[in-house]
């Protein structure tokens, strides 16, 4: 705001001043920016959230079992791969310290739910070892994760 000299119309060359005034704090908040921001991030999250699933490339089979309901806590997972190698969630542990290892990680965490994930070129027999060793070291609430499209043998093309 910048200040001038007036001139008036009565010819007596006297400066007049302005009146200074005070700005006044605004009132109001400018929420588009804001807004803006927030759409960016939602659609930052909304791409980024299917990434953050357990990364072990498996091929599962194919089932018709219904989806298991959602848990606050990010599940514990077991990965069998084709090529025999045993993971908690990424990191690939020994068969021989799977078991402690889990029961490790369990005492941390309020849920006892553990995933299965493995691969259809596994050998059913090395599945219900897995299984087996988990049920008899305690942890009776697992999941076998598959994917969806299986057939359902009720005479209809799944």
């Amino acid at each position: 705001m910048g200040a001038g000299v007036m001139k008036s119309d009565d010819g007596g060359g006297q400066r007049r001043r302005r009146r200074t005034r005070r700005t006044q704090p605004m009132a109001e908040i400018n929420v588009t920016p804001f807004v803006d921001v927030m759409l960016v991030l939602l659609i930052i999250f909304m791409v980024a959230a299917p990434l953050l699933t357990v990364g072990v490339p498996v091929q599962l089979p194919e089932t018709a079992a219904n989806a298991l309901p959602s848990e606050e806590e990010e599940p514990l997972t077991v990965t069998l791969t084709a090529e025999g190698a045993v993971l908690i969630q990424n990191t690939e542990t020994p068969e021989a310290d799977l078991i402690v290892r889990l029961q490790g990680i369990a005492a941390e965490r309020d849920s006892d739910r553990i995933y299965l994930r493995a691969d259809g070129a596994n050998a059913w027999n090395h599945v219900a070892q897995v299984m087996g060793a988990l049920n008899a070291a305690g942890f009776n609430n697992i999941g076998l994760v598959t994917d969806i499209g299986g057939p359902s043998f009720d005479g209809s093309d799944g």
